[in-house]
């Protein structure tokens, strides 16, 4: 039985996308990688993250730097950021129903708590881990360890190719969704256990895993 919803932040619950390229473009000069164009946009969300790093040209060395500059302007950009439509009242309706909601993200954890209490969420969620960009499966694991919870208690919702891979690599459920980062075919490519295309559809599985 499903007791525990674990959700990404940036693409699965908030509209960061634009907002991250744009930020992203405004420090290719400094970082010394191509920025990336809406269009090209559409062609990264087939690949994976060590694909895009490639595609970008940026040092491996130069990313721990980056993504500490990218959380730090994104702050400043919080007031501007929307929740994906439907989120919010399926949100309510998962805690309605008896699960246990926290987050897991590469964001960090106050980005993600300031958009919470802008949308009157900040209670719905139990925990709220920030972790690697590239290890998202570490902190799962640390968080299972720490709460001796069973893996089979529970599910991670993502949008990207890595969220998959780290909850396989965890053993736990994993629900990719459509309407972030990475594109429906490439996502299928990599099996997920649910593929969705709309918020609601998290309430319909889930009342049928609970």
């Amino acid at each position: 039985m499903t007791k525990v919803i674990i959700f990404d932040f940036d693409g699965t619950l908030a509209d960061t996308i634009n907002i991250l390229l744009s930020i992203t473009n405004r420090l290719s000069a400094e970082f010394g990688f191509k920025s990336a164009t809406k269009e090209e946009l559409a062609q990264l969300s087939n690949l994976n993250s060590w694909q895009i790093l490639r595609y970008s040209g940026i040092s491996i060395f130069k990313v721990p730097l980056l993504i500490r500059k990218l959380k730090a302007e994104l702050r400043s950009e919080i007031p501007n950021i929307k929740l994906f439509s439907g989120i919010k009242e399926v949100l309510l309706e998962l805690k309605k129903l008896g699960f246990q909601l926290g987050i897991i993200t590469s964001n960090s954890r106050e980005n993600v708590l300031a958009l919470l209490e802008i949308n009157g969420l900040q209670d719905s969620f139990t925990f709220i881990y920030s972790g690697s960009t590239f290890g998202k499966n570490k902190v799962i694991d640390r968080w299972l360890k720490r709460e001796h919870i069973n893996p089979e208690e529970v599910i991670y919702v993502g949008d990207e190719i890595r969220d998959i891979d780290a909850a396989k690599k965890t053993g736990i459920k994993i629900i990719a969704v459509g309407w972030g980062f990475n594109s429906l075919e490439a996502l299928a490519a990599h099996n997920p256990d649910f593929l969705i295309e709309r918020p609601q559809e998290l309430i319909e599985i889930m009342s049928n895993l609970g």
